[in-house]
């Protein structure tokens, strides 16, 4: 076995496996891009469901994020104010002022349970989105608080009679 060095003539005619740059970067930028839509999927994901009574009281029904409200919309609070639709909503004894930009349309009147998605503000809550019927998810996983607002729904509707 000859362990002498070999001469340099040799090294350079050793041919140099080149790195395949443009595939790492499309790797690299579909997981970077791949990460960025699942985060913002899930912070939009994550919207606290809070009754009325639960607003700065229960964890996650803070002013600092992004909730869903429900209660029932009181009777004789439905109002228009500058193109926006304003009403309270009320759950166990506790009230919020709703401001909804627009008109909520479809079957939104009061005495019934709606669910108000948006944001605490200063002057009550921001919403963007009513949701007049609850969606399955939120039916399985809260029957009782839905059992809780059809009561307080019924109770008004007496009202109005």
């Amino acid at each position: 076995m000859d362990l002498t060095p070999r001469p340099s003539d040799d090294v350079a005619a050793t041919p140099r496996r080149k790195r395949r740059w443009l595939p790492m970067t499309l790797i690299a930028a579909s997981l970077i891009g791949g990460g960025v839509v699942v985060t913002q999927f899930l912070t939009s994901a994550i919207d606290y469901y809070c009754n009325v009574d639960e607003i700065g009281v229960r964890e996650g029904c803070d002013s600092d994020r992004r909730v869903r409200v429900q209660g029932v919309v009181e009777q004789g609070s439905v109002r228009k104010e500058d193109g926006a639709t304003v009403f309270t909503l009320g759950f166990n004894g506790k009230t919020l002022d709703v401001t909804y930009q627009g008109d909520p349309g479809g079957i939104f009147q009061e005495c019934i349970s709606v669910v108000a998605h948006g944001r605490i503000a200063a002057a009550g809550f921001d919403s963007d989105r009513i949701e007049v019927r609850h969606s399955n998810q939120y039916v399985e996983k809260n029957e009782t608080r839905i059992d809780e607002s059809n009561e307080e729904a019924a109770a008004c509707s007496l009202l109005v009679e």
